[in-house]
């Protein structure tokens, strides 16, 4: 399939998902939310993709909203003004994803890029990444992507960048918890490869569940009722032929089905 605004590459069980518009650092609109999120929607569908990586091209990895769109939506009535193009839905799908997701961070990534990052399972940076919640200075707020945001660098933190529109670096990102790995730009893509390396040796079915439990658990607390869920769930995948052929490897010292061959 060929796309405007986005590009796939895929290979050894990985999927590399492209923003793909450089001459305007990649900024989001409607036409490249809806290629995004149909290109998700595929390669959740291919089984030999294991895990998907979103990156950008040129040189940032999202700069935010086309300010052009933003105007337009602007001024739009009803539901139409409300839907702002569907990046609400677009975070929601990442954050629910089946598979593995990785943000591969380089450059700016500002108020949506983000909401992108906060919404991938890793995000991996390297040290020219800047990073800005912008939106209060151009007499916005970051509300589409406040969920995901402030779970991934916390309320303390959101308070002052929600407010200060500041920029900061990949060293506070990573401080912050908001990027779990910092790298000189010319190790960026050896290290997405080396948890990439990881990421597929794992069940993709337990991959899913494994999603599936930290949505459940966090925040939650440890209730009977919780003990009990935690115990069915692993009792679940135990039983399941990916839990009987993951055992069966061990015991058998071999690499499980599920793993790429090099």
């Amino acid at each position: 399939m060929s796309y405007e605004t986005i590009e796939i590459q895929s290979g050894s069980g990985i999927a590399v998902l492209w923003l793909n518009r450089p001459d305007i650092r990649n900024a989001i609109n409607p036409v490249l939310l809806g290629e995004v999120s149909q290109a998700l929607k595929t390669l959740e569908k291919d089984k030999t993709v294991r895990a998907v990586v979103l990156a950008g091209r040129g040189t940032a990895f999202c700069a935010g909203a086309d300010l052009k769109w933003m105007l337009a939506a602007g001024k739009a009535k009803g539901a139409a003004k409300a839907k702002m193009g569907g990046l609400e839905d677009v975070l929601h799908q990442l954050a629910e994803y089946s598979k593995p997701t990785l943000a591969r961070i380089h450059g700016p990534a500002f108020a949506g890029g983000m909401g992108f990052v906060a919404a991938c399972d890793i995000a991996v940076a390297s040290t020219d990444a800047v990073f800005c919640l912008s939106e209060v200075k151009i007499g916005l707020i970051p509300s589409i992507i406040s969920p995901y945001v402030l779970r991934a660098m916390g309320e303390r933190a959101a308070r002052r960048y929600f407010l200060t529109a500041e920029r900061f670096d990949g060293a506070e990102a990573y401080r912050l918890g908001f990027v779990q790995e910092l790298v000189q730009p010319q190790d960026l893509d050896a290290k997405v490869n080396e948890i990439l390396g990881h990421l597929v040796q794992g069940g993709p079915k337990a991959l899913d569940e494994s999603k599936k439990l930290i949505r459940y658990v966090a925040g939650t607390p440890i209730t009977p009722k919780m003990r009990a869920e935690t115990a069915k769930r692993i009792a679940a995948v135990r039983a399941s032929a990916e839990g009987k052929e993951g055992i069966a490897s061990f015991l058998e010292k071999r690499r499980p089905k599920w793993v790429p061959q090099e």
